[in-house]
């Protein structure tokens, strides 16, 4: 089971960490990623880990202000996201997968195993 967790209201311009702890089983094996889907909107890549997190990638929209992490150790994965604008609105979800050749599969939903239930970040202008 997958948590997300550390959403709520922000300004733009804000900092936002959101956290996906790892229950009854270990995320150690599995490649991560976040999520996110606005009202009205499909669900949009937001950015992967590759299972020993040498390898990260993010999506067009928020490359160079959003950060993916992973502590196997803690089993968690984090979303460190910053300048935050009014289009980051959405519910973001976590996900794990095990798929091979993750390198060029890290942006389709269909690869990811587990889903978290998603924690709502709402950024205000």
């Amino acid at each position: 089971q997958l948590q997300a967790s550390g959403g709520g209201v922000v300004q733009a311009g804000g900092s936002l960490r959101l956290s996906c702890a790892a229950s009854g089983r270990t995320i150690s094996t599995y490649n991560m990623g976040w999520f996110r889907q606005a009202p009205g909107k499909e669900r949009e890549f937001v950015a992967a880990i590759n299972w020993i997190g040498g390898n990260t990638y993010y999506g067009d929209s928020t490359k160079g202000r959003f950060t993916i992490s992973r502590d196997n150790a803690k089993n968690t994965v984090y979303l460190q996201m910053n300048s935050l604008k009014s289009e980051d609105t959405a519910v973001y979800y976590c996900a794990a997968g095990v798929s091979s050749f993750f390198y060029q599969t890290y942006y389709l939903t269909e690869k990811y195993n587990y889903w978290g239930q998603g924690t709502l970040v709402t950024v205000s202008s």
